[in-house]
């Protein structure tokens, strides 16, 4: 073999290996999503400043308790949840577990995942909250415009358009969608819905309208809006109706009396205010509470941004699902409050301790049917998935209400999420609203509810 021959064979044979250790990883990269543009890669900034703004707002919307603003929640989740999968590849879609719901794909090229997010929020929460005052739509437009300047400001103009644009499909598409749902879409307009209480009062026992309060009940068809993981919205049966003294609802009574007769202890008063969130222009409502929790784990573990993302479709959709089947129950077994029967078997003078300090009003009961108790379902609900995201036994210290001068919202210590739940459910007794099986059942029930969430095929 000549000299020629010899180093043409060697060059060819070494180029030959080259190409097998190159071709395959070049093949590798192909496949696999870059890690600059993972959602992982992300800190959660753009998700929790659009859930820090959602709970400003839901604060002061009215009709949207209990159900319509977790049903909000859900959709605005969703839509940013489907929107960011491309740049999630251990994650599924669930869009093909709603029928009529169509997601646009996105195509292979380059998308800024928080400019993503940022348009389908700037997109679903003017339409989700039309009615509200014209400062906190203000707001929506201050945090869209706020995010889309530092994005012109890194990114280039075809990237920033293409993600904006499909932020915008999908958000679009999801509101479509919303739509479809003849119950739960525009029922902030009249949460009473012309439910007449009369028709279903058949003896005692049997919900009637307390007062201060409007007079009739809230959400009476509520339990009709879509839910997205479950198809059965009963709860377990309450005790039976019974006014006799050895009965055992008689028993649950009497503890709700005892509680604050003669007076609340100081105790029982804080917890009853720490986690009241019952009253419009004063705090968030009781589901989205759970989301402000859920906020706050975010900033103490500084997650990235497609935990907060699936934190934030888990919870909206625990939280529409628990207050769907949560007000189904009220009003199929329609039990009365116990200022109800307090009042009649008890103590005719007696009131609850619920107080708004907003109005003045004393003596406030919520007005939609007891059991079970809305508090503990969504709480339930809300703490499970927050177990199953950052651990069962994970502890905090609540902040919610730290900076609230109209009650006492001192931070509140707790070692898990479900003593967060057992305590949110507990307070509703001392402030004489629920019965004890309301709030037991409430947790059984919400807990059953947020594990049907957390096992939907979130993952591949």
């Amino acid at each position: 073999m000549n000299f020629f021959k010899h180093n043409f064979l060697l060059g060819f044979m070494a180029f030959l290996l080259l190409a097998s250790i190159i071709i395959p990883a070049c093949k590798t990269n192909e496949t696999d999503t870059p890690e600059a543009a993972l959602v992982s890669s992300f800190d959660n900034d753009v998700i929790y400043e659009w859930n820090e703004l959602f709970l400003e707002i839901e604060r002061y919307a009215a009709g949207y308790r209990p159900g319509p603003a977790p049903r909000a929640l859900a959709y605005l989740g969703l839509s940013a949840y489907e929107a960011c999968l491309k740049g999630m590849p251990d994650h599924n879609s669930v869009a093909n577990l709603y029928a009529g719901l169509t997601i646009p794909e996105a195509d292979n090229t380059e998308y800024h995942w928080p400019t993503v997010i940022n348009a389908s929020y700037g997109y679903l929460m003017p339409r989700f909250f039309a009615n509200v005052d014209e400062n906190l739509r203000q707001k929506i437009l201050v945090m869209e415009n706020k995010w889309n300047e530092q994005s012109r400001e890194t990114l280039s103009t075809e990237v920033f358009e293409r993600s904006r644009k499909y932020g915008i499909d999908v958000a679009a598409a999801v509101w479509e969608y919303s739509k479809t749902d003849v119950i739960g879409h525009d029922h902030y307009l009249d949460p009473f819905q012309n439910y007449n209480w009369n028709e279903f009062y058949d003896s005692e026992g049997d919900w009637r309208p307390t007062f201060p309060g409007p007079g009739k009940p809230m959400g009476g068809v509520w339990g009709g809006a879509r839910t997205f993981a479950i198809t059965e919205k009963l709860c377990r049966k309450p005790l039976n109706y019974s006014a006799a003294p050895t009965s055992e609802l008689y028993a649950q009574a009497l503890e709700v009396y005892a509680q604050n007769t003669p007076t609340l202890s100081y105790e029982d008063e804080w917890v009853g205010e720490f986690w009241s969130d019952d009253l419009l222009n004063l705090t968030f409502s009781p589901g989205p509470r759970w989301l402000a929790v859920g906020d706050q784990v975010l900033r103490l573990e500084k997650s990235n941004l497609e935990i907060a993302l699936f934190m934030t479709i888990k919870m909206g959709f625990t939280l529409n699902d628990s207050a769907v089947a949560c007000w189904f129950s009220k009003f199929f077994y329609n039990v009365e409050r116990p200022q109800t029967y307090i009042n009649r078997v008890i103590d005719p003078t007696w009131k609850p301790a619920l107080y708004n300090p907003l109005t003045g009003e004393e003596g406030v009961t919520p007005s939609f049917p007891a059991y079970p108790s809305g508090h503990s379902t969504m709480g339930a609900a809300g703490a499970e998935i927050l177990g199953d995201l950052f651990g069962y036994a994970y502890a905090m210290t609540d902040r919610c209400h730290e900076k609230r001068v109209e009650f006492e919202g001192t931070p509140r210590t707790f070692g898990s999420f479900f003593e967060m739940a057992q305590e949110n459910a507990w307070s509703r007794v001392p402030l004489g609203v629920h019965f004890r099986m309301d709030c037991e059942e409430g947790v059984r029930f919400g807990t059953e509810i947020g594990r049907k969430i957390n096992n939907l095929p979130w993952k591949k």
